[in-house]
């Protein structure tokens, strides 16, 4: 098959993944910028815990139902056409947030409404990004770049929680919203202009017969789809939900406010980081290694789980979260080659983008659950998800098939 300008070029191919990886970076800042700022939130607005995190889960719900919607038209129209008017609702959502406070005695509900609105922006960011790699690059770069993808969403992370803080400690705390549009912008003008899709490759059947095919693949992948869908919907249920309870404990039983809460934060999704991009460097080395990579992470998620049940001190904590990040960042690379590479490219972007929809949801879900669960103990807040994630890694020892994932790895 013949290589496209970005997969067989190094200089096109840089100016392309530089476009790339600019996505899932803005897309990230979504929840984890927020994070440490959650309980000044919840002070300015004099609302409960729970209500400060709808502030994650407002934003995540609606991009996890929009998701799949959006990954259809993509795969109908092209996925530059959904990913720029998708940014721009991003940034547009931030704006309503961040002005709200400035025009309204109480602007808790427009907040959420900016909220719900950014959210139906993110669902066509990373998700149509991710699946534009699988257009642009084949075989070993495709799971090299989606590393880079990976990793470039987990520098997000990592910067989110520290300019979380430093907004906290020296701007009004709604300024945090103004960020999302100061860096949307040449976002978009590096995707208008730098990078070039495919356009021969299109779904041109009717939605029925469109949805019948989605419907095919899940049926040929069988367990094997349901079970990734899943990895990556419990990696970052647990990720967010630790991050959100370790916000509150850092300042409730430390005494750790401010820039030193941002940096503590930001420590498992370096971690996470670091292991994202060397997984994508080495998961080129073999079929096999991809569903190693799953079973191991959730191994090691669980570990980190039943560790923190039964010790509460300062440095635990650290190893704790350090596992963490190592677990995650071994997962999701691996998962996403697999799932961008698990079907053709006219039904890639449905795919994709329902494992992303699956993927908001568990970042939706983290921060509230946790919550309610801290209130029952330790023991419960983390052992109830150490099971989960023990069960999700047995699960893909049975059931997920690397082979079958990767059929159509060497397709462009």
């Amino acid at each position: 098959m013949t290589e496209n300008k970005a997969s067989s070029s190094s200089k096109p191919a840089f100016g392309v993944i530089s476009s790339l990886v600019g996505i899932p970076f803005l897309m990230v800042l979504g929840n984890s910028i927020l994070i440490p700022l959650l309980p000044r939130i919840r002070s300015q607005l004099v609302i409960s815990d729970f209500e400060a995190n709808l502030f994650i889960t407002l934003f995540s719900i609606p991009a996890g139902i929009t998701i799949p919607i959006l990954g259809f038209l993509s795969d109908r129209f092209g996925r530059k056409i959904i990913l720029i008017p998708a940014l721009i609702t991003y940034a547009l959502g931030g704006l309503v947030s961040g002005l709200a406070p400035l025009f309204m005695a109480n602007p808790f509900g427009v907040m959420l409404a900016g909220r719900v609105i950014q959210g139906i922006g993110a669902a066509g960011t990373a998700p149509v990004a991710m699946t534009l790699v699988g257009d642009l690059f084949t075989s070993a770069d495709r799971s090299k770049v989606l590393g880079f993808l990976e990793a470039s969403n987990g520098f997000g992370k990592v910067i989110s929680p520290i300019l979380g803080s430093l907004v906290g400690l020296f701007m009004l705390w709604y300024t945090v919203f103004y960020i999302y549009p100061v860096i949307a912008i040449p976002v978009i003008l590096l995707l208008a202009f730098i990078v070039k899709e495919p356009k021969s490759q299109r779904a041109k059947q009717s939605f029925k017969n469109y949805l019948s095919g989605i419907g095919e693949t899940f049926k040929n992948k069988g367990f094997s789809l349901i079970v990734s869908f899943l990895a990556g919907m419990i990696a970052l249920f647990i990720l967010f939900g630790v991050l959100s309870y370790i916000s509150d404990i850092l300042e409730e039983r430390h005494g750790i406010v401010d820039l030193m809460k941002g940096f503590i934060i930001a420590v498992p999704v370096l971690v996470m980081t670091i292991v994202s991009l060397l997984s994508g460097i080495i998961l080129k080395n073999g079929k096999l290694i991809y569903k190693i990579f799953v079973i191991a992470g959730m191994g090691i998620l669980t570990v980190s789980m039943v560790v923190g049940a039964f010790f509460e001190n300062f440095i635990v904590l650290i190893v704790l979260i350090s596992l963490m990040g190592l677990g995650v960042g071994m997962v999701l690379p691996s998962l996403n080659t697999m799932v961008t590479s698990c079907t053709k490219t006219a039904k890639r972007g449905a795919v994709t983008c329902f494992y992303g929809s699956v993927r908001f949801l568990g970042v939706a879900a983290g921060p509230p659950v946790f919550s309610l669960l801290e209130k029952t103990g330790n023991l419960v807040l983390f052992l109830v998800p150490a099971s989960i994630a023990l069960i999700i890694g047995i699960l893909s020892i049975i059931f997920v098939d690397h082979k079958k994932m990767l059929e159509f790895q060497q397709e462009q």
